[in-house]
């Protein structure tokens, strides 16, 4: 599922994105706080819609992921992740570390609990 949460934020798909999310989303960020789900997706929003980061974007170190089942919830996945932007014609890279709790409900997989941190 977190090759859907990549493909959709490399590709500008909010709508995608909202779906990957439970109503109660905790998003945990060391460089802006915590958020909900109506923050988070404005965030996604404006990120999506800012022409300087058109071309930012988010690649997982595969040799980093880690992801851990958890019986009767979903699993715990966490690894670093790599954001790469242009500015000012140089190419900016940005290694995050993220843990993201995953919930099976209903036959879905969304994410209940994120912590993002190294900004």
């Amino acid at each position: 599922m977190d090759s859907v949460m990549f493909n959709a934020f490399n590709s500008r798909n909010l709508e995608v994105m909202k779906t990957l999310f439970t109503p109660d989303v905790e998003f945990y960020n060391d460089g802006k706080g915590v958020t909900g789900y109506e923050a988070t997706m404005a965030g996604f929003k404006g990120i999506f819609e800012n022409k300087q980061a058109a071309d930012l974007r988010r690649d997982l170190l595969k040799e980093t992921l880690e992801v851990y089942p958890m019986p009767g919830f979903g699993a715990i996945e966490m690894g670093t992740h790599k954001f790469t932007h242009t500015e000012n014609g140089k190419e900016i890279v940005g290694l995050m570390k993220f843990v993201h709790v995953w919930q099976y409900k209903d036959e879905q997989w969304k994410v209940t609990r994120v912590v993002s941190v190294g900004h």
